[in-house]
C-alpha cells in the first residue's frame, strides 16, 4: 500500500481536511448571501463565521479522542494544541487585525496617496462566537466521521 492510500484513509488526516473545507465554504456561502457576490479569496483566507482553524483542530483532536482514547497522550496533546489555535485565533490575531484596522485608517487619513500605503489585512482573528461555532462543528464533524 502506497503512502498516499494510507494517508487518505487515515482519518486524522482527513476528517479535519474536511472540517476545514466546509468550514471555508460556508464562509464564502455567508458573503455570497450577505453581499450578494462571490468573493473566491474566501475560500482560503482567513477571519469570518465559523473558524476553519478551530474546526480544523478541535476535529483533529475528536477524531484521535474517539480512536485513540480520551486519556491518551496524543488526545492531551491534540487538545493543548487546539486551545492554543483558538487562543490565537480570537486572541492576539483577532487584536492584531484591530491594530491593522486602526494603521489603515491612520495611513489613508494623513497619508493618503503616498507609495508606501500598502493596505494591511483586517480580517485575519475571530470573535469569540466564531470560534465557538468552529469547535462545535470540529467535535461534530470528529466523533460523527471519525
Amino acid at each position: 500500500m502506497s503512502m498516499f492510500s494510507e494517508a487518505i484513509r487515515n482519518t486524522s488526516i482527513t476528517v479535519p481536511a474536511l472540517a476545514w473545507i466546509i468550514a471555508q465554504l460556508i464562509k464564502a456561502g455567508t458573503d455570497l448571501a450577505t453581499q450578494r457576490r462571490i468573493d473566491f479569496r474566501r475560500l482560503v483566507s482567513a477571519g469570518g463565521m465559523p473558524s476553519s482553524h478551530t474546526a480544523y483542530v478541535v476535529s483533529l483532536a475528536a477524531v484521535v479522542g474517539k480512536n485513540e482514547g480520551v486519556s491518551s497522550a496524543l488526545f492531551a496533546a491534540c487538545l493543548a494544541f487546539a486551545m492554543v489555535v483558538m487562543y490565537d485565533a480570537a486572541g492576539v490575531r483577532r487584536a492584531a487585525g484591530k491594530q491593522a484596522k486602526l494603521l489603515n485608517a491612520l495611513m489613508s487619513t494623513h497619508f493618503p496617496g503616498e507609495a508606501f500605503n500598502e493596505r494591511l489585512k483586517e480580517l485575519i482573528g475571530h470573535k469569540p462566537l466564531e470560534v465557538l461555532v468552529g469547535a462545535i462543528f470540529g467535535v461534530i464533524m470528529g466523533v460523527m466521521l471519525g
